[in-house]
């Protein structure tokens, strides 16, 4: 299952008022309560596909660190490209869809409103959190349903 991840707002709830905690990687915690659905979606046949703007600004094996040490285990995380043309999270995924033939089932997990004008088939496989709490427990049911 490929599972397109976005951090801000979802993984790191968006509070304007009060800047993020940041860990010893100089990266935000994320929230207990999206730290500990999204291990609950995780198995070997999970691939991450981070969506986020800051997907460039680590290695894989970086992104592999900062998901350890925030007690998520992954096993696979690739990246969306680099967004050079600055598209919107829409527009980056549907180009992704574009090129890469997927049989694969696949869940979006996104606070990008942009998102909302996906077209109807991978906009029935959004589940998208507030930006304001991210992504929690309740979310795992409509979660469940995707995969």
């Amino acid at each position: 299952m490929l599972l397109f991840l976005d951090i801000d707002g979802v993984m790191v709830p968006a509070k304007g008022w009060k800047n993020p905690e940041l860990l010893n990687d100089g990266f935000p915690a994320f929230s207990r309560r999206a730290s500990h659905a999204l291990q609950h979606l995780m198995s070997e046949n999970v691939i991450i596909m981070l969506t986020t703007s800051h997907k460039a600004n680590f290695s894989i094996e970086e992104w592999k660190s900062i998901f350890r040490n925030r007690g998520i285990h992954i096993n696979k995380i690739e990246r969306l490209p680099e967004n050079i043309d600055n598209l919107n999270r829409k527009d980056e995924i549907v180009n992704w869809f574009k090129v890469n033939n997927t049989e694969e089932n696949f869940i979006i997990i996104d606070d990008d409103t942009s998102l909302n004008d996906l077209p109807d088939y991978p906009k029935a496989h959004l589940v998208q959190p507030s930006p304001l709490i991210g992504l929690t427990e309740e979310h795992l049911v409509r979660l469940s349903e995707l995969r």
